[in-house]
Parts: structure tokens; sequence; C-alpha cells
């Protein structure tokens, strides 16, 4: 209470006088000395005593900015002041990514406070997705996203991807920068509100004799928000002493680290070998949409550092190709189960048991995950129990299903040599891995806009009309504007 009394006692100084607080502007960038570049990762290194990044922002913030606390700004801060536990949760958002941002933006000499951006953007929840169908940390929308190379496919979606939509967003950061002439508001209201409406209004003041800077301009609400909500935060961790904020630790270095591995890869098989929650994996890498990565010859991965060296152990199953060849199939008026396993060279079975079908029929629209050929890599085990009968052995079993020895220990916790009683229950397959391609979904709120069909909807969140309708139960639906709908999209 008496810190929130502060902040409107300096409300009310700020108010009458207008006045404007710097900082200390004689603090210059320092201790960024013996600096070393690893061309292998395309890293920045260093050898520094720093040993929190809060620590390393602090003393390396540009201090080219007017730091104007007035009426807005100081809501903001009390906003913020009202619950520091939370407020200290919040900042914790960013442990896995806000080194790599960091270091990119000095990468591209930028004011290092733009690392703030994800907080006010998504709250550095790469699956972020918003309204308007912006994604990831950046919030990109899909016409930005492909100018920056940030590519989708039925696989992935690099919008998600933390750290590819990172070294896009400083790219594009970097080119508003300049265009408005190092002026890191501006630079802001452009990434909020676009360059090119920033641009027009900047000539509107122009050609009225009015002054062109960020507080002058006629801007929408959105973006006068969005500059006060940037300041506040600055002001709040760079000050953290100041105003009693206890900062999460979140250490000067780096926190996850970059393999690349043959072949496609399942997701869940690699967390299991990393020992770590399937989510940790797909949160470092969200630009993975479905239950594996690409069909392609490599994958990349970010994983926690700590764990990398299971990658160097020579018991690494991930070392030699992965390869698991699927692909997706949108059903079309005419196909068949028959037809398509014909197509693809594989099993009517293998189909129904990997998209969970229950009969033959096919419904138009719908996607089907389909292997590539019959071959030992794409073999399918659907999850069951298996009784051990008499002369059972864990070896004439794994080759029954045609399954390693070591897989079928592992998926039952058991040692490889040990003997198997009569009556034993073993699991055989992964009911995890093997999954519907419609399950793991994660379901946002969407506030209805004036014009809006469930067509439009279905479209802006790639998901199909069927699945808003039945997950809202809807019947003869009536859209009206500001009515809230449930969507669940494919967020794995």
């Amino acid at each position: 209470m008496e810190r929130q009394l502060l902040i409107v006692l300096m409300l009310s100084i700020f108010i009458t006088g207008c006045q404007q607080v710097q900082i200390d502007p004689t603090s210059e960038i320092k201790n960024i000395q013996n600096k070393k570049i690893d061309s292998e990762n395309n890293e920045i290194l260093y050898e520094t005593s720093y040993q929190e990044i809060w620590q390393y922002l602090k003393e390396n913030n540009s201090n080219k900015e007017q730091v104007l606390l007035n009426e807005q700004v100081l809501s903001y801060m009390n906003m913020h002041l009202e619950d520091l536990e939370s407020f200290k949760e919040y900042l914790n958002d960013s442990y896995y990514f806000i080194y790599f941002v960091i270091m990119e933006l000095e990468k591209s000499n930028l004011p290092l406070e733009l690392s703030l951006i994800p907080y006010i953007e998504s709250n550095y929840d790469p699956f972020s997705i918003s309204s308007s169908g912006a994604v990831g940390l950046w919030q990109f929308m899909p016409r930005t996203g492909r100018l920056y190379k940030l590519n989708k496919s039925w696989w992935s979606e690099d919008r998600h991807d933390p750290f590819k939509s990172t070294e896009a967003a400083v790219g594009y950061l970097k080119y508003l920068y300049e265009r408005f002439n190092q002026d890191i508001y501006l630079t802001l209201a452009a990434y909020n509100a676009g360059p090119s409406l920033l641009d027009r209004k900047i000539n509107q003041n122009k050609r009225k004799g009015q002054a062109i800077d960020f507080w002058s301009l006629d801007l929408p609400n959105q973006t006068k928000n969005y500059v006060p909500k940037y300041i506040a935060l600055r002001e709040l961790i760079l000050n953290s002493d100041k105003y009693g904020i206890e900062m999460p630790y979140i250490p000067y270095e780096p926190i996850v680290k970059k393999i690349v591995i043959p072949g496609q890869v399942e997701v869940l098989s690699l967390s299991d070998y990393l020992q770590i929650k399937p989510e940790l994996l797909y949160k470092l890498n969200a630009g993975y949409t479905k239950w594996a990565s690409d069909p392609k010859d490599k994958s990349i991965f970010y994983i926690p550092i700590e764990k990398y060296y299971l990658f160097e152990s020579i018991d690494n199953p991930f070392i030699d190709s992965n390869q698991i060849n699927w692909i997706s199939h949108i059903v079309k008026r005419g196909d068949s189960l028959w037809e398509l396993a014909k197509k693809y060279d594989t099993e009517v079975k293998v189909i129904k048991n990997i998209n969970y079908l229950e009969g033959d029929l096919l419904s138009i629209d719908e996607t089907l995950l389909i292997p590539l050929g019959k071959t030992k890599s794409n073999n399918f085990i659907p999850y069951e129990m298996y009784i051990v009968s008499e002369g059972d052995t864990l070896w004439s079993i794994s080759k029954k299903y045609n399954i390693e020895i070591r897989d079928l220990a592992k998926m039952n916790s058991i040692n490889e040599n040990e003997y198997l009683q009569l009556g034993q229950q073993l699991s055989i397959g992964n009911k995890n891995i093997h999954r519907n391609i419609e399950s793991k979904k994660r379901t946002i709120l969407y506030s209805i806009k004036q014009g809006d069909n469930l067509y439009k909807i279905s479209e802006l969140f790639d998901v199909s009309i069927k699945s808003i309708e039945d997950i809202n139960n809807f019947k003869q639906p009536t859209l009206m504007p500001g009515q809230i709908i449930k969507i669940a999209i494919r967020a794995f």
C-alpha cells in the first residue's frame, strides 16, 4: 500500500508539472569487452562477471530515450506493483528465451530493452494466438511472417517457433528502428500499428506544422497504450531496487542448446529420452505443431542445456537417421481407404489404426496421417496389453511385434534379462506417441466481431466449422458481436 501511495504521490507531481525524469545519462554500455564469436552456432559468447540477466540489462541499456512517467505510465506501473508475486511470475515467463532475445538484439546493435516487447505481446508464451490471428512470442501476423521467412506447413508453424520468430522479429525491429531514425518510441508504435499507418500520421502532423514525436501523433488507442506499457515495464525492471521488486533468477548464460537430429523425430520419444516433460519440449520447440517434426533430412530442436550430455552419450538413439516418413492427406470427394492404401503403398488396417478409424467411411476435408511405404521405420504398433503365455520371452515377443528388446523393456520398466511370469501383463506400443491427430489441442476464447461467421472464423484459426460447432454445442448458431466462443486450435 505504501508503495502504491508513493506512485500516486509521484503521479500528482507529474500531472501538475508534466516533468520528465531522466535516467543517468553517464552510464555507458560496459563490460562487453572480451567478446567472442562461436562461428559454428553463430552465437556471441562473453567472459564477464555477470550472474543474472537483469544485471546485464540494467548495466547495458541504451539510455537514449527520454523517460516520461506520465499519468498513463504510472497507472500501468501501479497495476504491476499491486501484486509483486504475480509480477515476479510474469517476468519469469521469459526464463528460457530472454537470453537468446538479448543476444540477437546485441548482434544487431539494437537497444536491449526491446527484449521487453514479448512481455507486452504474449507474456513470452510461444503458443499465444490473438483473436486477430497474430501468433507467437512476437505476435507476427501471417503477411509479416512471410516477409521474414516464417513458413507454415501441416507439420510446423514458424511464427510459433520462439527462436526463428525472434530472429525474424529482430530483423523487423532493425528495419523499423532505422526507418524511424532510431526513435525507440516510434519504432514501438510502428511495430504495433504498422509502419505505413505511422508514416501517414507523421505526414499529417508535418502538413499541419505539428510535432512528429510519438506523444503528438493521433494514433489508435491500442498503440497509444502500447508505448506507456513498455515505459512502465522498463522503469520497474531497470529500477527494481527503487520499487522494492524481487526479480526472478534468470542466469546470464545460455539455458537451452540447439541440437540437430537426422530425419524426422517423434516429440514424445525425444522427451522420454531426455527425461523431461513433453510440455517443456513442446514449449521450447513450439514451431512443431504436431506429434513429430517435419519429415525432412534433419530436425532442429532446442533442449535444456543440462540435458545436452545425453547427446554426447554413445547410447544416444537419435544419432542415426530416424526417418518416420509420414504425410498428411486431406480427404477429397471419391477417396476411399482402399484407394489411399494403394496410392501410398500401405495397408487399410494401418491407416485405420493410426487414425483411430472405427469404420471404413471417410469424411470430406478430414485429415489423415499416412505412412509412405511398408518400411520398418514406418512400423506402427497400436497400444495393447499382451498377456505372457507359456514359453514367452522378451526376445520372442519383440520379434513378434518387430520392436527392439530394449524398447519393450523400457515400456514396461523391466530389465532386458528379466524372466517373465505366466499371466504377466506387458504394454505393447505406446498409446501416448501414436495418438489421434485431432487430440492434444489448446482451447482459446474468441470474441465475435461484426461481420464474423463460422466460415471466416474457421479460416482464421485453421480449424473445421464442425469442430467449432461441437465444442460450443451449436445447433443453429446465430453469432452476435461480443459473444464469446471456444475454439480448439492445434497447439501441438
